[in-house]
């Protein structure tokens, strides 16, 4: 036993060495690599082991400069950059330049300049006149750097004195004081000044003062206060401009509308009447001249207001008929201070059209392709309003063994028209500066599974769109229509649904009507660079429940209604779907989902309609287990030895992931994952043994565990995954944990899952 662990310990310790010596293969003499730093803080008096850690990762994160990038210890792209060449072709070539991380050097004048740049922070965060002091540390040919903080009592503030001028101006700054960012008792910080200076000013702005600037304020700092303690005075400077204390209102408002660098703005502007104060120029009268009034917030007479500044750009930014959106304020010559405000609009391309194709191959011994056709017209009525046209037809061949194979094609068209305006009997005012947008859609899709059934579906819908950020959007379908024409249905996919009842209902002829509230959250796409990002997406979709309660509908009863001789249906569905993102760096990140779905049937319904059913399993989802086949609760619905499984739809959903994502090189990503959850139905499926969800849900759920590796390409994310089931709930009670290396699923799909 002792001689194994020698052998294991004495082997480690070779490739330690190896490894070592690879890393400094290609360091010159009195070259030493750079091995990383340690940040240690000895206060006196001892500050709080949470503030300590706080400190010593802010100044970690300044220390220049940073060791080559490792993976458990190993520096991978410097191995790769030490077994290459220099040379100028070749694989080695490519190897070291592509693969490869050139050795970080130590430099002791870049050592001394990140003590300069601790030192410095440390007095910005309040440690006055105290050290920082460098130690190095040599291991063989490597260096690794130890700076050592000293630091005393942290100043607090203990006064905060305004402007006391008698001038307009500093009564306003002295009346923001009760919101003041510096308060009383709180640690001397350079970056809270800062930030009150921009605060100042930004308020101020707000209040027409369009000249000032953060830099005309002065914060003097008084430290021979005593016991620890500063004083701060704000100051508006001596050198600030007389029209930086001046308040300005909007003059004229001036849009070109079609704006052009070559054209002549001066003459363009001759003779153009105004439409509701503005004057707008357009002289091919390519907008409406109720878009660009309807997206400004700036009017004639209005006190400036860096606000409306602002959301006057984004909303005709988010208009999308525009390339190029600009303002420019000019001030008057009639001494009133007036600012006339000029936009350029130069108009973007109105019509465009793209092709896609795509393939696709599964697991499941799927493979097929897509085509689609997808045209653009933004300016479609000349009032900015979008119309999206796309026909698509696809082809998915099957194979299931002894010659045996499932053919499925696809067709569809689809017809979008958004208004940037609401258009309803009421009125609906935004302050975003995202436009409000009316949608308008229509839509066909012809879905043939040739030896089962086949599908016309039909869709119509009228609803909003809002936002109230970047980050925050509401979607309402006020109205929704859907409905569904199975037919051809096969002699032995009929035997089926005559044997289960639930799967008949889903798939009969029928009517969906009724409203669909979506709500979606999501901080990556705020412009910051945030540790923790959040996404929400909840969903509410209800059909016919005031129509089935008006009817009197009640299908238990024998009291099944009708339109136009076609069923409809009666539900109340909800989905929500919560995922965060824990960056550990740039090119490392933890996401993990958690997501929810529950669709309850009554009155004109005893079954939720199998386009609005949940299912499990696939590249997006439990990824060990085969496409929409996982479930429901502990059924299994076929041979593990054939490849073809029916989809298996459900009432109930609960699902969990975790995936840790990071870069190996270049376009080239790396990620591990684990999968959980499963469907459920609410009602009994005699057909389905154990589908009913009950108390013991917990014991059905399905657990997967995985591999992936993925091709960022910018524009294009490629994934390929592979999933092991390691807890399957159709298996006996206590046979379910296991490691099934024999029914290995391969997702490849585009994007990330989650």
């Amino acid at each position: 036993m002792k001689a194994g662990i020698i052998r294991w310990l004495v082997f480690f310790g070779l490739g330690a060495m190896l490894f070592s010596c690879s890393e400094t293969k290609s360091l010159q003499e009195g070259q030493y690599l750079y091995d990383g730093a340690k940040i240690r803080i000895n206060s006196n008096p001892k500050i709080k082991r949470k503030e300590r850690k706080e400190l010593e990762d802010e100044l970690k994160h300044l220390v220049r400069p940073q060791p080559n990038t490792s993976l458990l210890g190993i520096r991978f792209k410097l191995l790769f950059y030490n077994a290459g060449t220099s040379k100028g072709k070749g694989i080695g070539h490519w190897i070291q330049k592509t693969l490869g991380e050139p050795p970080v050097l130590a430099s002791y004048p870049v050592l001394e300049k990140s003590r300069t740049v601790l030192q410095n922070r440390l007095e910005n965060r309040g440690f006055f006149k105290d050290s920082v002091i460098l130690d190095t540390t040599y291991k063989g040919r490597k260096l690794r750097a130890r700076y050592t903080a000293e630091v005393g009592y942290q100043y607090k503030i203990r006064n905060v004195v305004y402007p006391s001028d008698p001038d307009s101006l500093g009564q306003k700054i002295s009346r923001m004081a009760k919101n003041s960012l510096l308060k009383k008792g709180d640690p001397y910080n350079l970056d809270v000044i800062k930030n009150e200076r921009t605060h100042i000013d930004t308020r101020l702005k707000q209040r027409g003062y369009y000249y000032f600037s953060p830099d005309d304020l002065l914060v003097k700092a008084d430290t021979t206060v005593g016991d620890h303690q500063v004083d701060m005075t704000l100051i508006i400077k001596k050198s600030t401009p007389a029209e930086g204390r001046e308040v300005y209102r909007i003059g004229e408002v001036i849009v070109f509308a079609d704006y052009d660098i070559n054209s002549d703005t001066g003459q363009a502007m001759k003779q153009v009447p105004k439409f509701h104060g503005y004057t707008i120029v357009d002289p091919g009268k390519k907008f409406h001249p109720e878009v660009v009034s309807r997206a400004l917030v700036f009017k004639p007479g209005d006190l400036y207001n860096r606000t409306n500044h602002d959301l006057s750009l984004n909303r005709l930014i988010t208009l999308g008929v525009f390339k190029f959106v600009k303002v420019r304020f000019d001030e008057t010559d009639t001494g009133k201070n007036i600012l006339n405000a000029y936009y350029y609009l130069t108009p973007a391309q109105k019509k465009s059209i793209r092709f896609e194709i795509s393939a696709l191959t599964k697991s499941d011994d799927a493979n097929g392709g897509e085509l689609s056709v997808n045209w653009r017209n933004r300016n479609f009525f000349h009032g900015a309003e979008l119309f999206t046209a796309s026909v698509s037809a696809g082809l998915e061949k099957q194979f299931i063994g002894k010659g045996v194979s499932i053919t499925t094609n696809k067709l569809g068209v689809d017809f979008n028209l958004y208004l940037p305006r609401v258009i309803a009997p009421f009125q609906f005012q935004t302050n975003s500066g995202f436009m409000p947008k009316t949608r308008v859609n229509l839509g066909y899709e012809y879905f043939d599974e040739i030896t089962q059934y086949t599908l016309n579906s039909f869709k119509a819908s009228f609803g909003y769109i809002w936002k109230e950020s970047a980050a925050k959007e509401h979607t309402l379908d006020v109205i929704r229509i859907d409905y569904v024409d199975p037919s051809h249905i096969s002699p032995a996919f009929q035997l089926g649904l005559d044997t289960n009842i639930f799967l008949a209902r889903s798939l009969e002829r029928q009517f969906i009507l009724g409203p669909v509230y979506n709500f979606n959250l999501n901080t990556q796409l705020r412009p910051s660079h945030k540790k923790n990002n959040y996404y929400f997406n909840g969903n509410l979709d209800l059909s016919s429940n005031l129509l089935g309660i008006l009817t009197g509908a009640d299908i238990n009863k024998g009291k099944e209604k009708e339109i136009f001789n076609t069923p409809f249906s009666q539900y109340v569905r909800a989905e929500a779907d919560f995922r965060h993102y824990l960056n550990f760096s740039q090119n490392t990140v933890l996401a993990t989902r958690a997501t929810a779905g529950i669709g309850y049937a009554y009155g004109n319904s005893s079954t939720m309609p199998f386009v609005k059913q949940f299912f499990a399993g696939g590249a997006n989802d439990i990824r060990a287990f085969r496409s929409r086949s996982l479930g429901p609760g502990s059924f299994y619905a076929g041979n593990r030895d054939t490849a073809f499984l029916a989809d298996q739809p459900g009432d109930i959903k609960m699902e969990m992931n975790a995936e840790i994502r990071f870069k190996l090189f270049s376009v080239v990503h790396w990620a591990f994952f684990v999968d959980a959850g499963n469907i459920w139905t609410l009602r009994e499926d005699s057909s389905r043994p154990g589908s009913i969800f009950s108390k013991d849900f917990l014991q059905q759920v399905a657990v997967g565990v995985g591999t992936g590796i993925r091709l960022d390409i910018s524009i294009l994310l490629l994934r390929l995954d592979l999933g092991i089931p390691v807890r399957e709930p159709f298996l006996p009670e206590h046979e379910r944990w296991l490691f099934d290396s024999k029914n290995l699923v391969l997702n490849f799909a585009i994007g990330y899952p989650f």
